[in-house]
């Protein structure tokens, strides 16, 4: 696999390796601290909105029996968040540009495409829990609070250049903030905690797998793998192989804290869906209805509110780190620079377009849905990114022996991966049979979407596949010095010579420059020469060297002239006749001859004509195991 360090294509150029990082003879506390951050930037993603329609609807509809499943893919979020790190820390590459020097312009142009649906997926998400936020603390149209979403994309730019670190301080003010209003929330929600024990044992009941799915999408978030790729490559740390495992090990901790904050963060918001909506048979359909119950279920007014401020933290911090999520991806898969503004710009009317439709055609009850819808979406294009981090990261020769995956973390790590897929398919199966069995026109329901699913299908296929294959091909690949030891003289190796040259003759005009040839490399060589023919058709097929037809007597004939006329030049030559099939007749005859060449000549017609006249050349040349030469 390839890797390229150029300056011109680095990540996040603007503020790559701005963050003094203290030497390592300095206390390992300030060390400690000067790492930390990038996780805490990733980590906002995991409590965005999405999640929170997610961990609701898995709460109210299913009480605990979820908790399991957003335990294991923030297990599975850690693991493959540090793979992602560690990509950045090794390579100098973030995800997407590795995508980009290891996969052919097709297949990284399509993963990007993928890679940028992902992305307004999550902005929509993001859109949509700004404006009920809105919406809760100040009364707001949800309709007019996602337009105004569009104008705070001016606010949330200008907070991303003041630094690196205070914005990273910015967003973990705001984590902070999500993080004491659940607090808040789960005292007041009172959860036995027994039941909730319960929640931690594996168990899927009938309709939780769509949204099992949307909480895996929602917490394993495609663009967090691109986002923290390069974000590790703010720190100035050292480049040399121990400076690289200092800062890995360094970023590991930062992973493990800050994704269990997101992990807690999202436990409890499923716990306090459980507590209050499951126990009381409330079926939560909104947002704004969960912020409504929450109130008269829980005796007091703290708990809405609590509720609407984590919200618009949730909206507003994942709002930013998906600003530059976007700026990554496109810059690295196809090396596109665009100002910031525009770029946030165009993700944000991606997002606000069906949120607009979504709310004048279904009302303001249809942004639950379309916050789940949006979080399946992410999990589909989880592979996309997942398959190719691991590939990448397990590759010793791009990430150095010491940072390359072991053998216990491929296996974790091809686990993950293969829940991941087989979830996703078993979701594609399910909803495509519900779609088809519910609509009025099934066949078009086919139309559309069976074409699209073999395509991402081929496509997921394509990137496993491939970087066996390229492995493989680089493993058995020589060096060019060491062909060209085997070639030169110098290094002891020795002339070709053959013994005996076989020569096809066919018994027609071409045989002249054929035999020119063939009588030229005997002289050379010194070699004896072969004529071979075979009779060919029916009456060869069927009787063998019995046949003895006109068209036999002639073959002979001409054979026996042919040999005369070389032997009277001095020529040692042989006859070898076959009947029947002419390619397996020649390869019989030259394989018994013991010849080390063949020299065969062409017919000269290729296509349509082979179908009419047979092909002969191919056959005897994959048939044969000697050099064969070819005239035209």
């Amino acid at each position: 696999m390839k890797t390229q360090t150029s300056s011109k294509h680095i990540s996040l150029p603007e503020v790559h390796r701005t963050v003094d990082i203290p030497a390592s003879s300095g206390k390992k506390f300030k060390r400690l601290l000067a790492f930390l951050g990038p996780a805490y930037l990733v980590s906002v993603g995991y409590m965005d909105p999405g999640n929170w329609a997610t961990d609701i609807e898995g709460g109210a509809r299913f009480g605990y029996t979820l908790i399991w499943v957003l335990l294991m893919s923030n297990l599975i979020a850690i693991l493959l968040q540090t793979l992602s790190a560690r990509l950045g820390i090794a390579t100098g590459r973030d995800l997407a540009q590795a995508c980009r020097d290891n996969y052919p312009k097709p297949i990284a142009y399509s993963l990007w495409i993928l890679c940028e649906v992902a992305i307004a997926a999550c902005d929509l998400a993001e859109v949509l829990g700004t404006a009920i936020g809105l919406n809760l603390l100040f009364g707001i149209p949800v309709l007019w609070g996602v337009l105004i979403t569009a104008v705070d994309t001016i606010f949330l730019l200008a907070i991303q250049n003041i630094g690196v670190r205070k914005f990273e301080a910015f967003i973990l003010s705001l984590v902070f903030t999500i993080g004491l209003c659940f607090v808040v929330e789960l005292f007041l929600a009172q959860p036995v905690v027994s039941n909730v024990m319960t929640g931690f044992i594996p168990h899927l009941p009938d309709g939780a797998l769509y949204v099992a799915i949307g909480i895996i999408g929602a917490t394993v978030m495609p663009h967090n793998l691109y986002l923290h790729s390069a974000l590790v490559q703010t720190r100035a740390f050292n480049p040399s192989p121990e400076g690289k495992k200092s800062a890995a090990k360094y970023n590991l901790i930062d992973s493990v804290v800050a994704l269990n904050a997101a992990f807690f963060v999202n436990a409890a918001i499923l716990i306090i869906a459980a507590a209050v909506f499951y126990k009381n048979g409330v079926v939560v359909t909104e947002l704004q209805q969960a912020h409504a119950l929450l109130t008269p279920l829980l005796g007091t007014s703290l708990a809405g509110g609590a509720f609407a401020i984590a919200l618009l933290a949730a909206g507003q911090s994942s709002t930013l780190t998906g600003t530059l999520a976007g700026q990554i991806v496109m810059e690295g898969f196809i090396r596109f620079k665009m100002r910031p503004f525009l770029r946030r710009l165009i993700t944000r009317m991606l997002a606000i377009v069906p949120a607009v439709i979504v709310l004048t055609r279904a009302g303001e009850h249809g942004t639950y849905d379309l916050l789940i819808l949006s979080q399946v979406v992410l999990s589909l294009q989880l592979p996309f990114a997942i398959i190719p981090l691991i590939h990448f990261t397990s590759d010793s020769k791009l990430m150095g022996k010491d940072l390359a995956n072991k053998l216990w973390v491929k296996i974790l790590a091809w686990i993950s991966a293969a829940i991941i897929v087989g979830l996703n398919i078993k979701l594609v199966l399910d909803k495509t049979t519900e779609w088809m069995l519910t609509s009025g026109n099934p066949i078009l329901i086919g139309v559309l979407v069976i074409p699209c699913a073999v395509v991402i299908t081929g496509l997921l296929l394509y990137v496993t596949v491939q970087p066996l294959f390229r492995k493989r091909r680089e493993r058995h690949a020589p060096s060019w010095q060491s062909i060209v030891d085997r070639v030169t003289p110098a290094h002891g190796s020795q002339d070709i010579f053959y013994k005996t040259i076989a020569v096809a003759i066919a018994h027609e005009e071409g045989d002249a420059e054929v035999l020119r040839h063939a009588v030229a490399m005997v002289r050379r060589h010194n070699a004896h020469l072969v004529l071979v023919h075979v009779v060919e058709g029916a009456v060869g097929d069927v009787y063998g060297h019995e046949t003895y037809d006109a068209e036999t007597r002639d073959d002979e004939d001409y054979m026996i002239h042919l040999n005369d006329a070389l032997s009277e030049q001095g020529i040692s030559v042989t006859t070898a006749l076959g009947y029947g099939d002419a390619p397996k007749e020649i390869i019989r005859l030259v394989t018994e001859s013991n010849a080390d060449v063949l020299i065969m000549g062409s017919h000269g017609h290729r296509g349509i004509k082979d179908i009419f006249f047979g092909t002969t050349i191919s056959p005897v040349r994959h048939g044969l195991t000697i050099p064969v030469l070819i005239i035209r």
